[in-house]
């Protein structure tokens, strides 16, 4: 069986994704695009009065930081970020078991945001494009809770759940907006900043 043909051409650059998420990669696998996978940590440490889309912003551009000096002319990093807002609080990483669970507990039967920020970086110029969806969660029981944490990978994804994963599919009731975007990557607005970026540069 031979691979489909692709729509999208990289123009000559190369494209390289600064995320160790199995999630942002798949995805843009997906969509066509040609990248490399190139990763440097830096302390994800934002300013205590951001709030919400205001963090993922900062943090998108922040991941950027480590590759701006070293940039070359035909290359293109991608960053981001993905924050879980949730009654005024960011909802990070969950640090353990106990934690997972009370975040959890917090967004049953409750609405909440997710937003991704994806920062663009090139020698010529850096965009930022970001997306806020909402979610609402029925009323998880403990049971479910603790099914969840136990037996899948809520410690590497915001707000301590993934959409994709068992919780997501049983317990998500209604979601406005983009739901890659809870995934990780907002594909749509993604795909057209990219596509922008590897005809202008």
């Amino acid at each position: 069986m031979t691979d489909k043909p692709k729509f999208i051409n990289n123009n000559g650059h190369k494209i390289i994704l600064a995320s160790g998420s199995p999630r942002r990669q798949e995805l843009l696998k997906q969509m066509g695009f040609d990248f490399e996978i190139n990763l440097k940590s830096i302390p994800e440490i934002y300013p205590e009065d951001l709030k919400g889309s205001e963090i993922a912003l900062y943090l998108a551009k922040l991941k950027a930081s480590p590759f701006l000096k070293s940039l070359q002319a035909n290359e293109i990093v991608i960053t981001a970020d993905t924050v879980v807002w949730h009654q005024n609080r960011h909802l990070s990483k969950a640090a353990d078991k106990e934690e997972a669970i009370a975040m959890l507990k917090s967004l049953s039967d409750c609405w909440h945001e997710v937003i991704t920020a994806v920062c663009f970086s090139s020698l010529k110029q850096q965009k930022l494009v970001h997306e806020v969806t909402k979610v609402k969660f029925k009323k998880l029981s403990e049971n479910e809770i603790l099914h969840y944490v136990k037996n899948y990978q809520p410690f590497d994804k915001a707000g301590a759940y993934g959409i994709q994963e068992w919780l997501g599919l049983i317990g998500i009731e209604e979601i406005k907006g983009s739901y890659t975007n809870v995934v990780g990557l907002p594909t749509q607005s993604v795909y057209n900043c990219l596509s922008t970026l590897l005809t202008e540069e």
